[in-house]
């Protein structure tokens, strides 16, 4: 058992208790979010850090402003 995590931007996303490790261009999915693994870190024996590039999040625009007054 390997304790993954998985970090983007130096700010560990999620934490994993998995059966292997991920490896390199591993697609998977966080919190929603489609993402790759760059680059995996053993830290010790059982500790494994993957590095993950995460998609952005785009927010949706609002809708135009009407600003006309209704006639009636």
């Amino acid at each position: 058992m390997h304790v993954v995590h998985f970090v983007e931007n130096q700010s560990v996303v999620l934490s994993q208790l998995r059966k292997q490790a991920p490896s390199v261009n591993e697609e998977i999915k966080i919190k929603g979010r489609k993402g790759k693994i760059v680059d995996v870190k053993q830290i010790e024996e059982n500790i494994v850090q993957a590095h993950v590039l995460l998609e952005k999040i785009s927010k949706a625009q609002p809708a135009a402003v009407d600003n006309k007054k209704k006639k009636r």
